[in-house]
């Protein structure tokens, strides 16, 4: 069996990026390890794939902080409750692009993080 089970989201800040997420997102710490001239910080939503938080290292990885997608949404946040959840994430500070909208593949709302990648919040369409 293979699966995607993490993704790199490039930081500026290790803590500012772990209280964000978790403090907004409710996403969950689930490792952070000290290693020579950086740390392994992993962030979890229960059930999914996993992101590591990467510090920035030299000014090419700086100048793609906020914009891994080139614009474009680049990560799913999957929700069993899109109205439940979006109000909770706008009243911890969460700044939406959009109200929530209905789509053939489900109900949508665009949010970006704290350095500015685009995501997207779905309850998927049942199947």
């Amino acid at each position: 069996m293979r699966r995607i089970a993490q993704v790199s989201v490039l930081v500026e800040d290790y803590d500012a990026a772990i209280a964000w997420y978790r403090d907004r997102l409710g996403l969950t710490l689930v490792e952070d390890t000290a290693l020579p001239g950086k740390r392994w910080v992993v962030m979890a939503a229960e059930g999914g794939a996993r992101l590591l938080l990467a510090r920035a290292a030299g000014p090419a990885q700086a100048a793609r902080i906020g914009d891994q997608a080139g614009g474009r949404v680049f990560l799913f946040l999957e929700t069993d409750d899109l109205a439940r959840d979006h109000a909770v994430m706008a009243a911890r500070g969460v700044v939406f692009e959009e109200a929530p909208r209905e789509e053939p593949y489900g109900r949508v709302a665009v949010f970006r993080d704290l350095y500015g990648n685009r995501w997207d919040l779905l309850e998927p369409a049942a199947r």
